[in-house]
């Protein structure tokens, strides 16, 4: 009985994890970068729920991509994890550092979509944009 008792407390452990992560994608106002020692700019205006419903993301590995061998895998997502886990704020290796990875992904997107900023002022607002 014990045993049962704290695997279904495991198991609703990582479920309120899960949620929890989940819902502050959700509230999320702005790129978190406070992995930057001295960042150059203020953090990137970003509402995480807003941004998908305009540009009808429904999959969350569309942003949230997982690499293998240099190639994409569709059907795996990193939505759990912090960008600056892969990305380091140098480059490494064959990984663009943490600031391409974030522009080639929002920037790149904005180009192939044609809709959508590109330019620095336009999502590094201080108005919005961090502390």
């Amino acid at each position: 009985m014990r045993k049962h008792g704290l695997g279904l407390l495991t198991v609703l452990l990582l479920m309120i994890f899960f949620l929890v992560a989940a819902h502050s994608q959700e509230e999320m106002i702005s790129v978190d970068n406070s992995i930057f020692p001295n960042p150059e700019r203020v953090a990137s205006v970003f509402e995480h729920e807003a941004h998908n419903e305009a540009a009808e993301i429904d999959e969350c590995n569309e942003c949230h991509h997982v690499y293998e061998d240099g190639v994409k895998l569709e059907d795996e997502s990193s939505e759990d994890m912090l960008c600056s886990d892969c990305h380091q704020i140098e480059v490494s290796d064959d990984q663009p550092s943490l600031m391409q990875a974030f522009h080639a992904n929002c920037k790149g997107c904005h180009r192939s979509e044609k809709k959508g900023p590109v330019m620095c002022g336009e999502c590094h607002r201080k108005e919005r944009g961090g502390d």
